[in-house]
């Protein structure tokens, strides 16, 4: 692989261009094209809902010019309701989203500066939405570049995890309720910037509401879950996932299930572009995705149909740290995927461990501390901030816990780890959570891979199923996808416990959990190198281009605390990031974000589960300031989920517009719950 050839073209940005839709609503979009050049072009859009303005321009600073230098003309497009844009944005991935983009495709396609191809790309969001217009088959669209995304937003988003109802599903939720609170750019839009943002208010959806109503995998979920049906994708598909990032399951389903052209590659990465992303090693992602490009929208043999189908970065253990910069380790690339080169590796849950045969049967029961997970970090980690996996001693310690001997040589573990249990319960309700780490000599816990699943989902995320007590079920628990080698000489742990606090949402009862022994083995996918996989060189270094000039007010920070109250038992962790305050010089916009985030539990209640989401966003430029507060409180009985909400906005000083939600929405298996998501919801209240 080669680094970022030197740019050809100067670049020329038109900060803001209109994009019109058939019912009236433009959408905005800033455009970078190469200058002084007498053809047209390819195109390649990144259509999200995060403020080309301010929000990302920073980032797409640093990724669009590249492209536009290399002779494509690159547009990010603000979602309708979001940003600069006109219109109203009622949630996630909806029909109306794809369908803008649909016109939005024939539009770029027939200006004068586009030959009429086009890609598109994004990470997260606008990963989501590449796949699913590319399932829409828009003739103008020639392949997808798709980075952090996934093709079941069911099963691999951020609101259920094996069918669990995440805690990240209230706070992610409020934090893109915060993110489109914000005005558009008075700069942008004119005079009518002001009813805008109070109309953005005034019917602002309380997203947390509509993704509770949905505990199952319902038409809801699958709207938008392209692994419903694969053989709707017919470009060609680079699909880019990181380790660190909660979305790197979708890449080995995508690159086995596709029909056509299609390639993977997983680094060590959280939540962002490969060239940005921490932990490390960054790579020259802006060369591959050129190379990409150049291959499926100029026609230019580049190699990359040469590369390996899947390329996964094979990560060494580190000692826990939740801010790791690097992780050390190595390339490996698969020909196919699966790989029979992966070789399924059985070790049978036992009082003595984790063993390599049948061990004798037996019943182990366990009930965990109600705050087992303070070790877990974020459910998704972004790399700027603390927010990876700390030692899992603690939470080991509370677990129920089985290790294998100390190895006599290296094991590298590619692919999804399978727990299969034989197990009992003492309630009707119940969820499961599985730890794999790697116990180095010093005794040092480092979490690999984990996952949960909601026990009332035996029968499939599709229907909820009453347990019956002291009754033995037989369950599968697929942990998230792993490339990692244990050392000889450490020892591998599988966990388990009854809760995981604050990742997950406590079932409503406190169940102990009986575990039969015998039958209950770990799947490990064990590689060995063979003629269908092999070890690759390093990629190259990334080529970083300049940022977009920016003058820093404030400095941000960031804090986590962990305590607990040892006579009530009350489990407290509290989560501050502030951004800090700067100017954006081309704009003299100055922005400002400050988030707190606080998880309560009492021990040996499950009900008292309480998390409380505060966002401050702040825009200002000259004598115009703009200020939006927003706070979401979650509880929950038995029966129900109590949501309440407050928005207020303010100008300058002066408060502009509040709003406030009280809902009551009923968990799932309450006799209620299909009816509640068969009405509408009164309950939902303007101040």
């Amino acid at each position: 692989m080669t680094a970022s050839a030197a740019a050809p073209h100067e670049v020329e940005c038109q900060r803001h261009i209109w994009i019109p839709m058939p019912d009236g609503v433009r959408l905005a979009a800033r455009l970078w094209r190469p200058a002084g050049l007498d053809r047209p072009v390819p195109a390649i859009v990144e259509y999200i809902p995060y403020r080309k303005s301010d929000g990302m321009a920073a980032r797409d600073a640093r990724v669009h010019p590249f492209f536009a230098a290399h002779g494509y003309a690159c547009l990010r497009i603000d979602i309708r309701g979001s940003g600069d844009s006109e219109g109203l944005l009622a949630d996630e991935y909806t029909a109306q989203e794809q369908a803008d983009a649909l016109v939005a495709l024939e539009w770029i396609a027939a200006q004068p500066w586009c030959d009429g191809r086009i890609g598109m790309m994004g990470i997260s969001w606008g990963g989501f939405n590449a796949l699913q217009v590319a399932a829409l088959r828009p003739p103008q669209l020639k392949a997808i570049l798709t980075v952090g995304s996934t093709d079941d937003r069911y099963a691999d988003d951020v609101h259920y995890m094996g069918g669990c109802p995440l805690s990240a599903n209230l706070t992610w939720s409020q934090t893109f309720f915060a993110d489109l609170s914000r005005p558009p750019d008075p700069d942008v839009v004119g005079e009518g910037w002001r009813e805008a943002w109070l109309e953005r208010a005034d019917k602002a959806a309380l997203f947390i509401a509509e993704w509770t109503r949905h505990p199952l995998r319902d038409a809801y979920w699958r709207q938008g879950s392209v692994g419903e049906d694969y053989s709707r994708i017919e470009v060609p598909v680079l699909a880019v996932g990181g380790w660190a990032d909660s979305y790197s399951n979708a890449v080995p389903r995508l690159v086995s299930g596709l029909p056509g052209m299609r390639w993977g590659l997983i680094g060590p990465w959280g939540h962002d572009y490969p060239h940005l992303a921490v932990p490390g090693p960054a790579i020259d992602f802006l060369g591959e995705a050129l190379r990409w490009w150049d291959r499926w929208l100029k026609g230019v043999d580049t190699g990359i149909e040469s590369e390996p189908l899947l390329r996964v970065w094979l990560q060494d253990e580190l000692p826990a740290d939740p801010a790791h910069e690097q992780r050390p380790g190595r390339w490996v690339g698969f020909d196919v995927w699966p790989s029979p080169d992966v070789a399924v590796q059985p070790l049978y849950l036992g009082t003595a461990g984790l063993e390599p045969i049948p061990p004798p049967s037996a019943t182990l029961t366990h009930l965990s501390p109600l705050d087992i997970g303070t070790g877990a970090g974020e459910w998704c980690a972004y790399g700027v901030a603390a927010d990876q996996p700390t030692d899992q001693r603690e939470d080991d310690g509370r677990s129920l816990c089985f290790d294998t001997l100390p190895l006599q040589q290296d094991v590298a573990v590619i692919g999804p780890p399978v727990l299969h249990l034989e197990l009992a319960v003492d309630r009707p309700r119940a969820i499961v959570a599985v730890r794999l780490n790697d116990v180095a000599p010093d005794g040092t816990s480092s979490r690999v891979s984990y996952g949960l699943l909601n026990l009332n989902h035996i029968e499939g995320h599709d229907r909820f199923t009453a347990l019956q007590p002291g009754r033995c079920y037989s369950v599968a628990i697929a942990l998230n996808d792993v490339a990692h080698r244990f050392k000889a000489g450490h020892r591998l742990r599988v966990a388990l416990s009854t809760s995981y606090w604050p990742t997950v949402w406590p079932a409503p009862e406190a169940a102990t959990l009986s575990l039969f022994t015998g039958a209950s083995r770990l799947d490990l996918p064990v590689w060995q190198p063979g003629t269908g996989s092999r070890l690759l060189p390093d990629m190259d270094p990334p080529v970083l281009p300049p940022p977009e000039p920016r003058t820093l007010l404030r400095a941000g920070s960031f804090r986590r605390e962990v305590s607990r109250e040892l006579v009530s038992g009350l489990s407290r962790t509290h989560v501050r990031l502030d951004y800090g305050e700067e100017r954006i010089e081309p704009s003299g916009m100055v922005i400002g974000r400050i988030n707190d985030e606080t998880y309560e539990i009492a021990a040996g209640d499950p009900l008292s589960a309480r998390i409380e989401t505060g966002w401050t966003m702040t825009l200002a430029r000259g004598d115009w300031s703009v200020r939006t507060e927003s706070h979401a409180c979650m509880s929950g009985d038995a029966a129900s989920f109590h949501i309440s909400a407050r928005l207020d906005l303010f100008e300058g000083d002066v408060l502009a517009k509040t709003r406030t939600w009280d809902i009551s929405i009923p968990r799932e298996g309450t006799c209620n719950h299909d009816a509640a998501n068969s009405v509408a919801h009164p309950e939902e209240q303007n101040a």
